[in-house]
């Protein structure tokens, strides 16, 4: 290892971290300093790497070799050599032709056999005495023309797949560029300009040196003085194709490129500034220097990322699985949790609030207010039925016989078969409740699905005790109605009575003549009040059939008013909903089958032609099933009730002319007496259930909340430990899932990582020191009509017009960051050494 040791030391760390970031898929969280390789096909990127860790271990072969991006850390370590992958933990590859078997295997796993790529990166670590620690990234060469299972897109796939790498601040980019190519064309300095205009994070590898033309050579271009680079060039002579084939070694190739560049003529003075060697050295300092310029912006995510996993990790420490103690100190923590987050969710309130529906505590209320009132109308009959059934119930009553008197017996025998109705309603009502609380408690014990035993026997427990608490709220609903049928208080202080008759008549006669100021929304009493508010949707609006138009609809206890928007400005109509029925159209929904179902209701009056304007019924669209029923049970609290058969109560001779069709009753009861007390028993019948209803409206939803949702909530708080107790010992039922154990070992790894880290970078702010980046430099291409830049920035005088430089005159920690200036002349050959020796020639490349 070289200088600086305390900053090269934080080179692992940042590894290990990102190694913990890539087992949790949370790699692209934190911008880890890193290198990257970027370059065209057959640049030699590969061959590079092999050189920087001594070994062959890299895939080979024609076309795109690398499909897959490969994350090298390389360690540097003392004894030993060998390779370990982020997917194959605790294997060690000490063969590194088996390290390029199973870069192979693991490319076709994500990518298969025929040429396809993937952005999914392979870790490679390797440990190597031979080695700096250095972390690069291999990626797939740039390329034109797709081949295999490769798709048409190809070059901008891995385009982008580059870009994803480069473009991060903290990333490096090692542009890597054959020397036997046109410099101005190089794919990988084009994409490094790109994210990088003024080249501070790139730096420039010239390959493939010995294989340029005879009689040329790049000189200019390692000197920095061709398309110039701040951080400079270093030239690379790799391995030949039949060196590979021969096996030659590494370590006698790096020996040889030593060779080549102490030997040639053009680069013998660049020699301690070129080679494997040197960018390995060069790259490590590069990169510790950029980790510390990096710095505080990494301290900063490394500590947001801490604060974040602080309370999830403190709570694992707490846990071990070894110990046997902590288990049933874990299972209370769990069971304090589940009951904690139960009573948030019933009474309200906490840091985890539902904002785009109701749920908990909120939706039951909405069952209580909001749709139960209107279950309970639901079974109500309408005035024309109602009639019909207290007029069958005189006349069977009186026999053969013409009855003087209004029978007491009429009146209790359809305010009882009315009581009766209201049972369904409100077992509906509970059954709902039920399911809310299901729904509650499963939102909850999802929290601890780390523990799937102790999960499922919460679940269990207390849903058998909601279900014995809804049976008890069913039995204990029944008997109210029980009650209600076994005694009919007439005498009860909201009942009207006898005395109260004429009053209620007059009353009636009222409401009828004011039917004619339906449309002046102004005629309203201060009695009047609003039901419900929301958007729906009609088809009403004369548009082409089948298509709709959202409004914003008002109903109150007498009226539906739908406006323009929330405002309520704009108001498109008022209607009167005295009379009105409403329907679903079941045939239309069979038809149109379930993914294709509109939630409509169709609101109508069943004496009249036109409900207003020229439509017969008004159509309303719901957004879902939930909305729907919302407003169905509001429309009932409202007085519009279901019509169940639409002329089951007419008679069938009277022809749809528009005018009122007759009700049956008043053909079949035509004695006056009879249609007096038909009244009179029809307004005490209403009387009486209005007081009924309220009485229901009341109590059902205080007896759902006393023998449901309470004795749930004391269920949990109170019996549940004990009960977990009971079924099983806590160490089986904290006994985690696999994926539990893992993601916890993998979390406390990343913490732990971070920590490391945070605590490295506060050493290394202090303790070290980095090499300043090299001034900025004029990035174009030499001209020779040119003349010499007047930036100069030089600490050094420049060589003459053709006067030959000294072999070995430029001093080997000069850094080629100065303003460069084009040559006026061509360069002559070196002036021999003063020895008078002649210098060695170029060796030759054997065929």
């Amino acid at each position: 290892m070289t200088g600086n040791a305390g900053m090269e030391a934080l080179i692992p760390i940042v590894n290990k971290v990102q190694d913990a970031f890539t087992q949790v898929g949370m790699n692209g969280m934190i911008d880890l300093p890193q290198i990257a390789v970027v370059g065209g096909q057959s640049a030699g990127k590969s061959s590079v790497l092999e050189n920087c860790v001594g070994k062959d271990f890299l895939p080979r072969g024609s076309g795109i070799v690398t499909r897959r991006p490969l994350i090298l850390q390389l360690n540097f370590i003392e004894r030993g050599e060998w390779g370990e992958f982020l997917h194959a933990k605790g294997k060690k590859f000490t063969d590194f032709d088996e390290i390029r078997k199973e870069i192979e295997a693991e490319t076709d796993r994500m990518t298969g056999h025929n040429k396809g790529i993937s952005d999914v990166p392979i870790n490679l670590r390797i440990f190597s005495p031979h080695v700096l620690n250095l972390t690069l990234i291999d990626l797939p060469g740039i390329t034109k023309v797709p081949v295999g299972d490769q798709p048409p897109d190809i070059e901008f796939q891995i385009r982008g797949m580059i870009m994803q790498f480069i473009s991060k601040p903290s990333c490096l980019i090692l542009a890597v560029t054959p020397a036997n190519s046109d410099l101005a064309n190089s794919d990988a300095l084009k994409l490094a300009k790109e994210v990088d205009p003024d080249g501070i994070r790139t730096i420039g590898v010239l390959t493939k040196l010995d294989l340029m033309d005879q009689g040329t050579d790049a000189r200019d271009i390692l000197e920095n003085k061709i398309l110039p680079l701040r951080r400079g060039y270093i030239g690379i002579v790799n391995r030949s194709q039949r060196d590979i084939d021969g096996k030659k070694d590494i370590r006698a190739a790096q020996e040889a490129e030593r060779k080549y560049f102490m030997t040639h003529p053009s680069y013998r003075h660049l020699a301690d500034r070129a080679g494997t060697k040197f960018l390995q050295k060069t790259l490590n300092q590069q990169l510790t220097n950029h980790i510390r310029e990096v710095i505080p912006g990494l301290r900063k995510k490394l500590e947001e990322q801490l604060s974040s996993m602080e309370s999830e990790v403190r709570e694992f420490r707490n846990f071990k699985s070894s110990d046997a103690s902590s288990k049933p100190r874990a299972m209370m923590q769990m069971v304090n949790r589940v009951t904690h987050d139960f009573e948030e969710a019933i009474q309200g309130g906490g840091n985890n609030v539902d904002t785009k529906k109701l749920s908990g505590g909120a939706k039951i209320n909405q069952i209580f207010h909001g749709r139960f009132p209107g279950y309970l109308n639901e079974g109500r009959l309408d005035e024309s039925e109602l009639r019909k059934e207290i007029g069958f119930a005189i006349k069977n009553i009186h026999g053969v016989r013409s009855g003087l008197f209004t029978p007491d017996a009429a009146f209790e025998m359809t305010v009882k078969r009315q009581i009766e109705t209201l049972s369904d309603p409100s077992m509906k009502c509970i059954q709902q409740v039920q399911t809310e609380l299901n729904v509650v408690l499963q939102s909850c014990i999802d929290r601890i699905k780390n523990y799937p035993k102790l999960q499922y026997e919460i679940d269990s427990l207390v849903s058998t005790f909601l279900r014995e608490c809804e049976q008890n709220c069913k039995d204990q609903i029944n008997q109210l109605v029980a009650a209600e049928l076994a005694y009919i208080n007439t005498n009860h202080d909201d009942f009207i009575g006898f005395t109260s008759q004429a009053k209620s008549e007059s009353v009636k006669d009222s409401q009828t003549s004011g039917q004619e100021s339906q449309e002046n929304p102004t005629s309203r009493d201060a009695r009047t009040k609003l039901i419900k508010k929301g958007w729906l949707s009609t088809t009403n609006v004369g548009l082409t059939k089948g298509l709709s138009k959202e409004y914003w609809f008002v109903l109150y206890t007498d009226a539906l008013a739908w406006f323009k928007d929330e405002s309520e400005r704009d108001q498109k109509y008022y209607l009167n909903i005295d009379g009105l029925k409403m329907k679903q159209d079941e045939e239309e929904e069979e038809k149109s089958g379930f993914f294709h179902r509109k939630h409509k209701i169709y609101i109508f009056h069943p004496n009249t032609r036109y409900l207003f304007r020229e439509y017969r019924e008004l159509t309303l669209i719901a957004k879902d099933e939930e909305e729907l029923e919302d407003w169905r049970a509001s429309f009932l609290r409202a007085g519009i009730y279901t019509h169940r058969s639409h002329d089951q109560n007419f008679n069938s001779d009277d022809e749809d002319d528009g005018t009122i069709k007759t009700p049956v009753f008043e053909k079949i009861f035509d004695d006056p007496q009879l249609e007096r007390q038909v009244e009179i028993i029809r307004t005490y019948v209403n009387s009486y259930m209005n007081i009924v209803r309220k009485t229901f409206r009341d109590i059902v939803p205080k007896h759902i909340m006393c023998l449901m949702v309470l004795k749930v909530k004391e269920f949990i708080e109170a019996e549940l430990m004990p009960s977990l107790y009971s079924v099983g010992d806590p160490s089986d039922l904290m006994e985690e899932s696999e994926d539990e154990v893992r993601r916890r070992d993998e979390l406390i790894g990343m913490y732990e990582a971070c920590k490391g880290a945070i605590k490295a970078i506060s050493e290394v702010s202090s303790k070290t020191t980095s090499t300043p980046l090299p001034a900025p430099v004029v990035n174009n291409s030499i001209n020779s009509n040119s003349s010499p830049s007047p930036n100069m920035n030089s600490h050094r005088k420049p060589p003459e017009p053709n006067v030959p430089q000294r072999p070995g005159s430029m001093r080997t920690n000069d850094v080629p960051s100065r303003t460069v200036v084009n040559r006026p002349a061509p360069r002559p050959a070196p002036a021999p050494p003063s020895s008078g020796r002649r210098p060695p020639s170029r060796p030759a490349r054997p065929n």
